[in-house]
């Protein structure tokens, strides 16, 4: 199975973001991994990194405006965010596995994943990064740095960045390699650093922040994976969200997902991307999809909680 960690559910809503908070909440998140892996699981940990990478651009920033540091690229801050992120899963999935008397190796593997730069979200930024601001603030930041500001799902204003497409996990036959070799896999974190592939046939990273769940999908289909569970904020998806005729959905068969999509059920910056993420997994071969929270992966797998997404 691949397991998709939503950036916001390492880091929920109405918490500072410590390393203390994300730590707390990744260490019983992976005592649930350690022990879909004592069952037999093979287990391919995915990760978003909505709010960090937009930190780390705000830290480049201040560096510059401080110390003079020179900023770096955002698809740098992207491979940073790997880098940190993968750590602490991994350190935390590995003293779960000891604590579980299992000795399993646990590897994080930097990921790049290409995309096409004629995608047309290069024109059109829609993937939320960042603290969420005021209106007044959001303003304030859109005149400063002239970035796209969008009101997110009626929690605040967020920085907007391109997400294209992801075509290509480029370490997509070493992860699997890792899989084959009984390792347990942190791979495409933050939906991988996006690069593209120019005419002379190297690679190249370009300013954007792929979205992790079609990343996670396409990684999902590469190794063959069986179940692709997407860990976000809320238990369930539910038709007619925030509603008085909200309605949680247990499972949610692929056609009836499909027609609530394209009714505007669920918005491009929220639930639309997992949505569509699921449907093309089930497209591509896999058997299942569970949207749940992070608290509820093991009981989501074992059937009892979340929304199962399941073939027409």
């Amino acid at each position: 199975m691949v397991i998709a960690l939503g950036g916001n559910a390492i880091i929920p809503s109405g918490q500072e973001g410590t390393y203390e908070q994300q730590l707390a909440i990744t260490r019983a998140t992976m005592d649930q991994i350690a022990r879909l892996a004592a069952a037999g699981d093979e287990v391919v940990l995915s990760h978003g990194n909505g709010p960090v990478v937009g930190n780390i651009v705000l830290r480049c920033d201040a560096g510059l405006a401080i110390h003079g540091i020179p900023p770096m690229p955002m698809f740098v801050c992207g491979a940073d965010s790997q880098g940190g992120l993968g750590y602490m899963l991994q350190q935390c999935l590995q003293n779960a596995l000891r604590r579980h008397g299992l000795d399993r190796p646990v590897a994080s593997v930097v990921s790049q994943v290409r995309v096409d730069p004629s995608d047309k979200a290069f024109a059109k930024p829609t993937k939320p990064i960042g603290p969420f601001y005021t209106e007044e603030e959001a303003g304030r930041v859109r005149d400063e740095f002239g970035w796209s500001v969008v009101e997110d799902a009626g929690r605040g204003w967020r920085r907007v960045v391109p997400s294209p497409l992801p075509c290509e996990v480029v370490e997509w036959p070493a992860i699997k390699a890792l899989l084959d070799a009984g390792v347990l896999v942190i791979a495409a974190g933050g939906g991988g650093v996006p690069v593209v592939r120019r005419e002379d046939g190297d690679l190249e990273g370009v300013d954007a922040v792929i979205d992790k769940d079609r990343a996670s999908d396409l990684l999902g289909r590469l190794v063959e994976a069986d179940l692709l569970v997407i860990v976000t904020q809320v238990e369930k998806v539910c038709a007619g969200y925030g509603t008085p005729d909200e309605e949680p959905l247990d499972v949610l068969p692929a056609d009836r997902a499909a027609a609530l999509l394209a009714a505007g059920e669920f918005p491009a910056g929220s639930m639309g991307p997992k949505i569509e993420a699921a449907l093309s997994f089930l497209e591509g071969g896999g058997s299942e999809v569970i949207i749940t929270t992070p608290e509820l992966i093991l009981d989501a797998v074992n059937g009892t909680r979340g929304t199962r997404i399941v073939p027409a």
